[in-house]
């Protein structure tokens, strides 16, 4: 009798063991997954991504000076820019980029005239997005765009140095690099760039 209790206590330690080994190799593989779909996502955003600190108030209350964002250089090798997205632009200044929305389409007349902004010669309200703008700059006269330009502004209207200005004028869609899509700084506002 003890001979059998000694050989099923070792079956029960080997059956032990063996759950012990399945534990550690499960957390092996998980941490091996992880540790791949992270660098995937790495590769994947240096790939058709980049960071983009925040410089000025342009874009309060959305984007917020020394926040940081991510952009992506892919969508826009897939389809056009839409209005309301908000977009990375290289000015005259090869490696300065800026940070905008997009207003105007390509073959739009933009005027900003008493405060209102005017699409195609009709007043528009987009979704909150424009309050009264109290500097028209040279868009006070009818603005048509190419077909390869966009005009852009910053959200906060009077804090932009945007289309509105001779030395930044309408953005080529040459000079568009890509939409930026997500935060990653500050930490506790970390999230998607909503329209």
């Amino acid at each position: 009798m003890p001979e059998e209790w000694g050989k099923r206590m070792a079956s029960l330690d080997f059956y032990s063991v063996d759950q012990e080994d399945r534990k550690l190799q499960n957390a092996v593989n998980w941490i091996v997954d992880l540790i791949v779909v992270l660098a995937l996502a790495v590769l994947l955003v240096s790939w058709f991504g980049f960071r983009v600190p925040m410089n000025g108030h342009s874009m309060e209350p959305v984007l917020n000076a020394q926040d940081v964002v991510l952009a992506d250089r892919l969508t826009y090798q897939l389809k056009a820019p839409e209005r309301l997205d908000v977009i990375v632009y290289q000015t005259g200044d090869e490696e300065k980029m800026s940070v905008k929305r997009i207003i105007g389409l390509p073959g739009e007349t933009v005027r900003i005239r008493s405060g209102r902004l005017y699409l195609n010669g009709e007043a528009v309200e987009l979704e909150g997005q424009l309050e009264e703008v109290a500097l028209a700059g040279i868009a006070e006269q009818e603005i048509m765009l190419a077909e390869d330009e966009y005009f852009v502004l910053g959200d906060n209207r009077d804090s932009s140095e945007d289309s509105r200005f001779e030395n930044v004028g309408n953005v080529k869609r040459s000079q568009i690099i890509g939409k930026v899509w997500f935060r990653i700084s500050p930490f506790v506002k970390m999230g998607l760039i909503h329209r």
